[in-house]
């Protein structure tokens, strides 16, 4: 991780954060790593909270390590908070995005659950189930734009992509497993190959 930003946060600068999350927390319908794009240029490009490595960071450690997906929320919120001041402060970045987070998306998925469910035969609720498919794969494709444009790669470096590709096509048509795709790109990352 990079040296902490010196940031000085009002408790206004605080209820902005959470009212973020907050409002992301209903557009995470592919799961919250569908919103880090948007959470990239609210935390990085317009408030200038976290740099570009410390997102980067917080998202790669909360994906390798065990646990929920949303452990990257918690990491953002905790560099925020570490920017602001220190530890405790910290504490109150994760403490204010996870809860932000997971708050209204949880309330909304139990009542829609429940009301699908019963309504599960209707015609409008398999057509909606069938159109949010195409939506979640770009809220996912937007997320790895995100991620891999952040790191200064450009359309010169064309085995990183044409291994994106490649890896994207396996998961779709076959069933081979994801930690034999992730071991092959270690592979050839170790090899200097991409």
């Amino acid at each position: 991780m990079t040296e902490p930003l010196a940031l000085i946060f009002t408790l206004q600068d605080w209820f902005t954060l959470f009212l973020h999350y907050l409002t992301l927390s209903l557009l995470s319908i592919g799961g919250a790593i569908t919103t880090a794009p948007d959470m990239h240029r609210f935390l990085v490009d317009q408030q200038h909270w976290l740099t570009d490595a410390q997102f980067n960071a917080s998202i790669a450690i909360a994906q390798a390590a065990p646990g929920p997906n949303v452990l990257f929320v918690a990491l953002l919120g905790w560099n925020v908070g570490l920017n602001a001041g220190g530890m405790l402060t910290g504490l109150l970045g994760v403490l204010l995005s996870l809860l932000g987070i997971l708050i209204p998306s949880t309330v909304l998925t139990y009542v829609a659950s429940r009301w699908g469910h019963r309504n599960r035969e209707l015609r409008a609720v398999r057509a909606f189930k069938q159109g949010m498919a195409p939506i979640v794969v770009a809220l996912l494709m937007a997320t790895g734009w995100i991620l891999a444009s952040a790191n200064g790669s450009s359309l010169n470096d064309w085995p990183v992509w044409l291994v994106t590709v490649a890896t994207a096509l396996i998961v779709w048509r076959t069933r081979t497993h994801l930690l034999w795709l992730l071991g092959a790109g270690a592979l050839l990352g170790w090899y200097g190959l991409i």
